[in-house]
Parts: C-alpha cells; sequence; structure tokens
C-alpha cells in the first residue's frame, strides 16, 4: 500500500510539474503572438502611407514640375517640332 501511494504521489508531481511547463510555454507563446500581431499592425501602417507618398509623388502636375525643373524639358509645340522625312528613291 505504501508503495502504491508513493507511485501516486510521484505521478501527481509530475503531473503538477507538467502544467506548470504547459502554462509557461502557453503565455510565452501568446505573448510571442500578440507582438507579432503587432508587428503585422505596424507594417501595415506603414505600407498604406507609403502608398498614399507614391501616389502623391507620381501626380502629373509634379512629373511636369520635375520635367521642366531638372530635365529643363518643355512642352512640343509646331513651332519647335522638327519633321524626319525618308527620301522614297532607291539606292544605287
Amino acid at each position: 500500500m505504501m508503495r502504491l501511494n508513493l507511485v501516486l504521489l510521484l505521478g501527481v508531481m509530475l503531473s503538477a510539474m507538467y502544467l506548470v511547463q504547459v502554462q509557461y510555454d502557453s503565455r510565452r507563446l501568446y505573448a510571442e503572438i500578440e507582438r507579432a500581431q503587432g508587428e503585422a499592425r505596424r507594417l501595415e501602417i506603414e505600407h498604406e502611407r507609403l502608398q498614399v507618398e507614391k501616389r502623391a509623388q507620381a501626380t502629373p502636375l509634379r512629373v511636369e514640375r520635375l520635367a521642366k525643373d531638372q530635365l529643363q524639358m518643355r512642352p512640343a509645340t509646331p513651332a519647335i517640332t522638327q519633321y524626319v522625312t525618308t527620301d522614297r528613291r532607291p539606292q544605287p
């Protein structure tokens, strides 16, 4: 009888320690999930901000202003248009 009680006591102690370990792991994993979800939210907000900034950078007015200021481009007009024609005569 005494031996059975010791075996049962050992079983209860081992299961209690296992339960504590499982709870610890569960809490640790839950904290990691929360941290990952927070990072995902932060990255999503950053992505949306970058999308808005990209749309703002690609406005036609801004592109035209950069073309004029940095590339010294100007709108095409008939006065500055040069037409290239080909000679239709056969080559000897």
